[in-house]
């Protein structure tokens, strides 16, 4: 695995949101731009899992999944959905969150209420994406 395979699928889901939101545009439920978003991503060929739950690991002891992100694709990109009008640092915490307790490399926060996909989304990657190799 390297960070380029890793930056083509990230281009790939950022394609299938952009396509969302250009059919529905910004206004509606987050739920409604996941369903949409997942049917893009099974066009695209993209594997994913979409509600995972994550596990809260805490000195050996699992705690259990607690917590759920939106997609995993690939099983590798953590994709967090959002239908907000302000990006708030406390999404960005939680997107931090999953990578850290999944140890995936690279997370999307994906706002679709905006007017501009690619300048509202926030990438995020991981010291496990630096460990890779570039290409």
């Amino acid at each position: 695995m390297t960070q380029n395979v890793i930056n083509e699928i990230a281009y790939k889901i950022v394609g299938c949101a952009i396509e969302v939101h250009k059919i529905l545009g910004p206004g509606l439920l987050e739920s409604v731009y996941h369903s949409c978003l997942i049917e893009e991503l099974l066009e695209s060929g993209l594997n994913f899992k979409s509600q995972v739950s994550v596990p809260v690991l805490y000195k050996g002891k699992d705690l259990g999944g607690i917590l759920k992100l939106d997609l995993l694709v690939e099983n590798l990109v953590i994709v967090e959905l959002k239908a907000v009008d302000v990006m708030i640092p406390l999404y960005k915490a939680q997107l931090l969150s999953y990578l850290k307790l999944t140890g995936k490399p690279k997370g999307l926060l994906i706002n679709f209420h905006c007017e501009n996909i690619v300048k509202e989304m926030i990438p995020m990657v991981t010291d496990e994406f630096a460990k890779l190799l570039k290409s």
